[in-house]
């Protein structure tokens, strides 16, 4: 006796397709999640603006400023510009530090914390001012009388 092969059916034969048939959908899936990162890298992330990269450092002369009761504030300043400006003009921040501490109480000036909120307050100001030329002030000379 002898056996045959059990004969395909038309049943049998979209079966034996399907695995090929996931391989190629998968492999369609990973080439569409490697553009969509690709895509992702290159075109759609965003790393914000860069930081600054410090350049010159511009000494001014020291000025006084008028403060409250005939008390003083003798100030020299110094403006740390960023690498892309050559120079600045000075009178602007001047200027600036001369609107921002006129007035003031000599004790208010004494405290390190508001010293540091008002050179925030003019670091702040000169960046508009000079429109990002300018990154950084340093006080180098800073006297109440």
């Amino acid at each position: 006796m002898s056996e045959q092969a059990p004969a395909e059916s038309a049943s049998d034969a979209p079966k034996a397709g399907r695995p090929r048939r996931r391989r190629l959908v998968l492999l369609l899936a990973l080439v569409l999640v490697a553009a969509g990162a690709g895509a992702y890298m290159t075109l759609l992330r965003n790393d914000g603006p860069s930081e600054p990269v410090p350049g010159e450092v511009v000494v001014l002369e020291p000025i006084q400023i008028n403060l409250t009761k005939g008390h003083y504030l003798r100030l020299a300043l110094a403006l740390q510009l960023t690498k892309e400006t050559a120079e600045v003009d000075g009178s602007k921040a001047l200027d600036a530090a001369i609107t921002l501490f006129s007035g003031r109480q000599p004790e208010d000036l004494l405290e390190a914390k508001e010293r540091a909120r008002l050179k925030r307050e003019l670091v702040g100001e000169l960046a508009e001012t000079y429109e990002g030329e300018v990154m950084d002030v340093y006080f180098t000379e800073f006297v109440t009388q």
